[in-house]
């Protein structure tokens, strides 16, 4: 399960808590805590 700091690759990840969308473009793009819940696991969707 990707995590807060990790490079996944570029794709839209959900927060295992809350459900808030992250998109990262790149795949470079780090995975930030989550903005409204500052969670820090998520799930590739």
């Amino acid at each position: 399960m990707p995590s807060t700091g990790e490079q996944p690759g570029k794709g839209v990840y959900y927060c295992k808590k809350c459900g808030t969308r992250i998109v990262l473009d790149e795949d470079t793009d780090t995975l930030p805590p989550c903005e409204r819940c500052n969670h820090r696991e998520f799930e590739k969707g």
